[in-house]
């Protein structure tokens, strides 16, 4: 058979790729309309370069590019076909002028991939072991448990796909790859591996690649390709070939043993073992972490410590696996625990030859306050346990043992040197005790005594060596005197020096009466009253000035005295008087009141009167003669006997004079806050009045008050049926038409702070209320009686109370009806009277019972009258 030379087989593979990339490049040249191109002149010879757009030769590139042609080549077999030299030459320099935008295109396509990916996602995280309830209840105590599972799993070991592509990744069925060919040529191919084994590049063919890794792929396809490549291979290569892994396989693994979920799970090709391991939720409770074992094809590949991982940090990371590895995780080996002053005082898993120190950092080392002098461990020995006693120097050399149990102790809650002041020093607290420490020592290292400090006498508490403690008293002014021996501190003293005011009572002064700030402060020595009452805020304006008088406890009290009363006299601004009254402490100051003062009350008048509204009581003795006078007399509309007085109670909330002073100052500062324009005066005082306006409550009753009403409840509480309805205000009946015409007599009332003297309009109805058939409001006719006015309601009902019937008149009054020898005597009625008919109640049906008693005592009564002998 005729054998072809390789060198010709690659000729002739070029030549092919030549008249394939020239028949497309006469199909492009073929669908330009410009009349060149129209003519169908697809003679290579013919072409004029400079009659070729930039696209068009854009195109051309890259079809010579699929065809596997660089631009040299291209040029060659340009030339080859009869094109001249001069348009060869425009050619070349067309197309070098191109070559940033063919590379722009060439990495715009690689740009276009897509990220990479991870196939059969869902598959994969379908397996992950779900943290169960009964899970998260299990042995916490186990160190390294929580690792792989736990009710919120934050680290799982995903694989990071954006990783660059690991050299000695083995390729399998499913792997997406990316050929890039750059340099004198370029070229990009993207191809699958199938499930046998191969990737198919366009015009190249079927490449084995499967068991491969990476860099071994690498090899392959370079020297096929290479084939068709020729500037790809040899010493000085001008192109250059690089492979790249796209989207990643799934791979089957085999987790077996001591696991929580035991079975085969799809991971991605990127997995580690901890991957996996935490896909099966990790080892269980009985599980080992310090020797999981990797098998592969049979044999085993790798011992996997877990401990490496969380102590040191480094594990097995890199190690990948592949399809069909299985996992096996074997029962622990031994556990220790540890518990005390330790960072993780929890139960480990140690190897043979695990030495004490090993634990010790397993377990984070001894905490702050551990004693590392020396620890003890509890060891099964034979059927029965012993402790054994391990010293610090012996922590590297002591081999554990399976089941031991280590306690790691705590310092003493006690001190080596420890001495401590307090009292009256500037600086309290502890103190070390150095050699030869005095007391006069440690009070200069406490920075002195303070100008309080109690010398007489001062105390040390000394604790004996069988831990009870002695009180040693001191005479301090005598020590800092020189004037006795300075006293040596031991171990746990402590010194006590007293202020003089802890042996002496607090002393005080207190104010009463009328300043602004009445209450209770310190006393210092020569002390004025004026000084005091500056203290308080100064006089009330309705203090009087010259009724002062200080109450003055007694030391030596006769029987019966109580306190000493001095008066005293103060100018009314407390300027500086040379007889000022000096105070003692405990005393109390007491200003009262001036006996004229008093502030304004008002009362009010409304209705049919001329100058209705709020009137200031003059006098003491107004009344309301005079009142109605004020208000200009009733005017023609007045209706004088329906007037009413509506008056106080002494149940009612009365504002002190404090309170209302106090409301007023409120008033006041508000007023001024709501100017933005206020002086520098009035802004002081707005600051003023912020800082002392008093505090109380916004009403008072008196003593009288509170006596009565709680009287009133006592009794309604111990009688059935009794209730009392405590009204603040009420009206009070008066004959106003009488009042007018003898003013000042007994029906002239004086008035009272917050009197109300209401006149209606003259009435002309009546209305009838209570146990009448139709009550209802009936027009006032004069001369009429009370029987007129029931009549008119349709007459009394069945279980009305006749005799009861009363009248309540419009100024307030009441009258009822009288009767005598069964003759009723009706009160008259006025415009806008209500009548008022009450009922006779429910009627009690008489019983048997009743019916029975009654007759037979009215037989016995008979008989014994029948007996009486009336002789």
């Amino acid at each position: 058979m005729f054998e072809i030379h390789p060198g010709q087989h690659f000729r002739m593979i070029q030549l092919k790729r030549f008249w394939y990339f020239f028949c497309l490049l006469a199909g492009i040249l073929l669908s330009n309309p410009e009349p060149l191109i129209a003519q169908q002149n697809t003679d290579i010879s013919s072409i004029k370069v400079d009659e070729l757009s930039d696209e068009q030769l854009q195109e051309l590139v890259k079809r010579a590019n699929e065809a596997g042609l660089s631009t040299t080549q291209f040029l060659q077999m340009a030339q080859m076909q009869g094109m001249s030299g001069a348009e060869i030459e425009k050619l070349r320099k067309r197309l070098e002028d191109l070559d940033l935008s063919a590379t722009a295109s060439r990495s715009t396509n690689a740009s276009k991939r897509e990220p990479r990916r991870q196939i059969d996602l869902n598959e994969i995280t379908q397996g992950i072991y779900e943290v169960q309830p009964e899970v998260e209840s299990g042995n916490s105590q186990l160190f390294g448990s929580n690792l792989f599972y736990q009710k919120n799993r934050r680290l799982s070991f995903e694989p990071s796909l954006n990783q660059a592509t690991p050299q000695n990744y083995v390729l399998g069925p499913g792997d997406v790859i990316f050929v890039d060919i750059y340099g004198q040529s370029e070229q990009y191919y993207e191809a699958t591996v199938n499930p046998d084994g191969f990737v198919i590049l366009d015009n190249i063919g079927p490449i084995s690649v499967s068991g491969k890794s990476i860099e071994e792929a690498t090899g392959i396809i370079r020297n096929r390709v290479g084939r068709f490549y020729p500037s790809l291979i040899g010493p000085n290569p001008k192109t250059f070939l690089q492979v790249t892994l796209g989207n990643v396989k799934t791979i089957k693994v085999h987790i077996l043993g001591e696991v929580r979920l035991p079975g085969t799970f799809t991971l991605s090709a990127f997995s580690t073992v901890f991957n996996a391991l935490y896909a099966a939720g990790g080892p269980n409770d009985n599980g080992t972490m310090r020797q999981i074992k990797v098998v592969r094809n049979n044999k085993q590949i790798a011992m996997v410590d877990v401990y490496d991982l969380l102590i040191n940090g480094t594990a097995n990371l890199d190690l990948q696996l592949r399809d069909q590895d299985v996992i096996l995780v074997t029962p622990f080996i031994s556990r220790v625990s540890i518990k005390g002053e330790v960072k993780r005082p929890l139960t480990f898993e140690i190897k043979e030859g695990d030495t004490f120190q090993d634990l010790l950092n397993y377990a984070g080392g001894f905490t702050d306050l551990a004693f590392e002098d020396r620890v003890a461990i509890s060891r099964i020995t034979e059927n029965q346990r012993s402790v054994s006693d391990v010293y610090k120097n012996q922590f590297g050399m002591f081999i554990l043992k399976g089941g031991d149990e280590i306690t790691v102790g705590k310092i003493l809650d006690r001190y080596s040197n420890r001495v401590q002041i307090k009292g009256a020093v500037f600086r309290e607290g502890t103190f070390a005790l150095s050699d030869g420490l005095t007391l006069t020592q440690l009070i200069k290292n406490a920075e002195g005594l303070r100008g309080d400090a109690y010398t007489e006498q001062a105390s040390i508490l000394r604790t004996k060596p069988d831990l009870s403690t002695e009180m040693i008293q001191v005479n301090l002014k005598a020590v800092l005197a020189g004037s006795i021996a300075d006293i040596p501190l031991k171990r746990e003293d402590v010194v006590r020096i007293s202020s003089i005011y802890d042996i002496r009572n607090e002393q005080y002064v207190q104010v009463l009466g009328e300043v602004k700030r009445p209450g209770v402060y310190p006393f210092s020595s020569d002390m004025t009253v004026e000084e005091l009452l500056i203290l308080a805020g100064g006089f009330q304006e309705s203090a009087n000035p010259n009724d002062i008088e200080i109450a003055r406890r007694l030391e030596d009290t006769d029987l019966g005295t109580l306190s000493d009363i001095i008066p005293v006299q103060v100018n009314p601004d407390l300027s500086y008087r040379a007889d000022s009254q000096t105070l003692s402490p405990y005393d109390q100051v007491i200003v009262r009141k001036k006996a004229s003062f008093t502030m304004q009350r008002l009362v009010a008048v409304e209705g049919q009167v001329n100058s209705p509204g709020i009137f200031a009581i003059q006098s003491s003795g107004e009344r309301i003669s005079d009142l109605v006078r004020r208000a200009g007399g009733l005017n023609q509309f007045a209706y004088s006997k329906g007037a009413t007085l509506i008056r106080r109670t002494e149940f009612f909330n009365t504002e002190s004079e404090q309170i209302r002073r106090q409301r007023n100052l409120e008033e006041l500062r508000m007023q001024l806050m709501r100017d933005p324009n206020n002086s520098e005066a009035q802004e002081e005082l707005v600051q003023r009045l912020f800082s002392n306006l008093p505090k109380g409550d916004s009403a008072a009753q008196s003593t009288v008050a509170n006596t009565k009403r709680e009287s009133l409840d006592q009794i309604a509480a111990e009688t059935p049926g009794f209730n009392v309805k405590i009204r603040e205000t009420e009206a009070v009946a008066i004959d106003l038409e009488t009042i007018l015409k003898n003013p000042g007599s007994e029906d002239d009332l004086i008035l009272e702070e917050g009197d109300v003297l209401s006149v209606p309009k003259l009435l002309q109805t009546v209305r009838m209320r209570g146990d009448v058939v139709y009550p209802t409001t009936l027009r006032h006719e004069n001369g009429r009686s009370l029987k007129h006015y029931i009549n008119g309601a349709g007459g009394f009902e069945r279980r009305a109370n006749r005799k009861q019937t009363y009248v309540v008149y419009a100024n307030g009054a009441v009258k009822r009806t009288k009767g005598f020898l069964g003759i009723r005597s009706y009160p008259p009625v006025e415009p806008g009277a209500e009548v008022i008919v009450p009922t006779k109640g429910p009627k009690i049906p008489l019983r048997l019972g009743d019916v029975v008693g009654v007759t037979t005592g009215l037989a016995t009564l008979a008989l014994v009258l029948s007996q009486i002998n009336w002789n």
